[in-house]
């Protein structure tokens, strides 16, 4: 083969090894920020110029500017790669907001060492850093922690930063571009905390069940099995007693079927009304796709938000456990599948208490969907986080 047709391919399994969760971070629950490919999940905010180019997300052109994520964190472990020239200057932004500088309303995690008193690794204006020399047009890594108050930064694995600052509680990621100063970023990765159960993992305590309006042909089965609920037939719901309105819920689900044509349909409801059967915003479980392209999703797909945008691929197989992730904030929805980025969704209609006639963003319970009497299917280390108000 010629060496020009091996180099494409090496550059598509070097984006796939940058740009990626092992299965063991997707199970403890790590989110993909950047897929390597696109700027799916981020809006470009000012003049800035982003691409993406051999799963590298680079600005090196337009006017100063930063790329938000669509999703809000409050408390997280976040890690990048990123490279600028000797002279670079850029920034990480933490817990900002969608409107006024980035800097000010939340924090400036440093990439320009040439800063007197905040070099590299620094809160800028807050907390500096132990200052160090990365070198130029290098990749370095960054692996910051927030948690309340209290940040430790991490410089390519050396500890260089260790403080307290409570201006900020929640609030946006961002990267800054300043006008001709290169900047590029890969491996960006966040992981939530202070995630708790909302399932004890030995009864249905804070749940009850939902009867349909209409008495179904079969009836629900929950039960709880080795730590999971089981549930079998339907049609049927489970909701929580206790009800939330900002939140990030992670769960593990498995679909189970002994039929390679027949695919488990459920979902995940949030915001939903106390008894009501099936109202809220759902979060689809169904793991099939068209003519063996996952991007061709079945149903509106698995990690879609049914009804109104479907999953961009299906991640997940039937038969085996994935953990699937929901960032809701106001009218703002975000969901991952094993950590990979498949629906980003902001809901523009006017506010309604029913998330069927617009847009619900206040607080109400979460259930687990049993769909019809082919439902069989199994959830466990259900676990959410409510955004600080």
């Amino acid at each position: 083969m010629k060496l020009t047709a091996v180099l494409p391919l090496l550059s598509a399994l070097l984006c796939a090894q940058t740009n990626s969760l092992t299965p063991q971070e997707a199970a403890e629950g790590w989110l993909l920020l950047f897929d390597g490919t696109s700027l799916f999940g981020w809006t470009p905010e000012l003049e800035a110029k982003w691409r993406t180019v051999d799963g590298e997300l680079i600005a090196d052109a337009g006017g100063n500017g930063w790329l938000r994520s669509n999703s809000a964190f409050a408390n997280y472990i976040f890690k990048c790669d990123f490279k600028t020239g000797a002279t670079g200057n850029s920034g990480v932004f933490l817990r900002s907001a969608k409107e006024g500088q980035p800097h000010v309303t939340g924090y400036e995690l440093q990439i320009f060492n040439q800063h007197p008193k905040f070099p590299t690794g620094s809160l800028v204006n807050h907390i500096a850093a132990t200052k160090v020399q990365p070198a130029p047009d290098q990749w370095h890594s960054y692996e910051v922690s927030v948690s309340g108050d209290h940040f430790i930064v991490k410089l390519d694995g050396r500890q260089i930063l260790d403080g307290h600052d409570a201006k900020s509680k929640s609030g946006y990621i961002g990267l800054q571009y300043n006008k001709d100063n290169r900047i590029a970023f890969r491996n960006m990765k966040i992981k939530p905390l202070g995630l708790e159960p909302i399932f004890n993992s030995k009864g249905l305590d804070g749940w009850h069940e939902v009867q349909p309006v209409k008495p179904p042909r079969e009836k629900a089965i929950w039960s709880v099995e080795k730590g999971m609920i089981h549930v079998l037939h339907g049609s049927g719901q489970l909701e929580t007693e206790k009800t939330w309105d900002d939140f990030i819920l992670q769960l593990d689900i498995r679909a189970n079927s002994d039929d390679p044509n027949r695919h488990p349909n459920s979902g995940v409801f949030i915001r939903g009304d106390r008894d009501g059967f099936w109202t809220g915003y759902e979060s689809q479980i169904r793991n099939e796709y068209k003519d063996g392209d996952r991007a061709q999703p079945v149903d509106y797909g698995t990690g879609a938000i049914y009804g109104r945008v479907a999953t961009r691929k299906v991640v997940a197989n039937d038969n085996e456990f994935f953990t699937m992730t929901i960032d809701a904030r106001g009218p703002h929805l975000a969901v991952w599948v094993n950590g990979y980025p498949v629906t980003d969704w902001e809901d523009a209609r006017p506010t309604d208490m029913s998330a069927r006639k617009g847009a619900r963003v206040a607080a109400g319970t979460i259930s687990l969907q049993a769909h019809d009497p082919t439902t069989n299917l199994d959830f466990k280390n259900i676990r959410l986080v409510a955004f600080p108000k």
